[in-house]
């Protein structure tokens, strides 16, 4: 589902071992990046559903970038109507065209936090962070939001439902903001 080689040197160069793999057992921490679109990850992931899902209620730490943010959501309305992992309450949605952006929105804009815990410790408001899609995740709880970034509506740039994190964008392309915001994600 795309940058998975990008993801791993990120975490290696903050010092942390790092094996992609389709087996989730004996990972302390998983992270599930992704590029593409949402239907064809979530029938790609296939068996692998269960897994996640067991892996997210064992309480240990799950990372979802990117389209892996959106996978972690209910649905998505993306190219028809998709079931997603629901370990976050809400929909993906798309960014409206109808406001005179240029849809993807890819680029780097500013997150504004609304704590100081978990992905935000450490972090400076209006920090700028890479984007790249054409859709957000519209959180159902607005406690599970913990930035959010504004192209011609405001969204959630990253979220946090217990043991389960999210970026909408994405941190290995974000420079020194970016770096620290995986690491924090592989410190907790």
């Amino acid at each position: 589902m795309g940058n998975l080689r990008s993801v791993e040197k990120a975490v290696e160069f903050l010092g942390v071992r790092c094996v992609v793999s389709s087996d989730v057992s004996g990972a302390t921490k998983l992270i599930i990046p992704g590029v593409g679109a949402f239907g064809a990850a979530m029938e790609r992931l296939g068996p692998l559903r269960k897994d996640i899902a067991s892996f997210a209620a064992s309480g240990q730490p799950l990372l979802g970038i990117c389209l892996g943010q959106q996978l972690l959501f209910d649905t998505s309305e993306e190219l028809g109507e998709h079931v997603g992992l629901g370990l976050i309450p809400g929909r993906v949605r798309y960014l409206p065209a109808s406001m005179g952006l240029k849809v993807p929105h890819v680029g780097w804009s500013p997150l504004h936090y609304r704590g100081s815990e978990g992905l935000a410790k450490s972090c400076t408001e209006g920090e700028q962070v890479y984007f790249v899609h054409s859709l957000y995740t519209d959180c159902s709880e607005v406690s599970d939001v913990v930035a959010t970034a504004t192209y011609g509506l405001e969204f959630a740039a990253a979220v946090q439902r217990k043991n389960v994190w999210g970026t909408q964008f994405h941190p290995e392309k974000s420079s020194a903001v970016g770096l620290r915001i995986l690491k924090n994600f592989l410190e907790c």
